[in-house]
This record gives C-alpha cells, structure tokens and sequence, in this order.
C-alpha cells in the first residue's frame, strides 16, 4: 500500500515526532514497507491452525512475594529535578490540538 507523506507526516505529529524532508520520505517508506507487511501477513491462511498464548511449555518459577520498606519519599523527591505536593512534576504530554485528532 503506498502512503502519502501528508498521511506519514499526520503520523508523526500524533507519535510527537519531528522529521526534515530527507527524513520524512525516509519514513514514509519505512511505514509503507510495514504496512506492506502487515497486509502480506492479513492474506496467510490461519484457519485450521490453534490459537496459541505461549510457544514455551515452561513454567515460570516465581518467588513468592515479601513486603519490604520502601525508601522514604523526602529522600526520593531529593532527585527529581522538580516536584509539587510530594509528587514528582514533568512537562504536559498531552495538549488541546489533541483532542480535535
């Protein structure tokens, strides 16, 4: 499937990625080529093959759990570079041009 460079540069703004145009057509063929793939892998045959949630016929030996003390939060907070109400602050993620997406 060929996609356009509006459609990969749509793309891009939603993952809050930035490309110069070498970039940018560089990407548009790389999401191409996986969409090229995904659409290969859609036209294999999977009807008479079992559904599978693990390959592994290991079992996972986990230690059972122990509660322990954590660390004190005054002395976390010492290594954030910013915090607010014992909380530690980072930049917004998420803006208004988002929703409208």
């Amino acid at each position: 499937m060929a996609i356009r460079e509006e459609q990969a540069k749509h793309v891009a703004t939603l993952a809050k990625l930035s490309f110069s145009e070498d970039e940018l057509h560089q990407f548009t063929e790389q999401l191409g080529e996986i969409i090229d793939l995904v659409e290969t892998l859609e036209e294999v045959d999977t009807t008479d093959v079992a559904l599978t949630s693990n390959v592994n016929d290991e079992i996972n030996v986990i230690r059972e759990d122990q509660p322990l003390n954590g660390t004190d939060r005054n002395t976390l907070m010492k290594n954030a570079p910013e915090s607010e109400n014992g909380f530690i602050k980072v930049p917004a993620i998420l803006d208004e041009r988002e929703s409208e997406a």
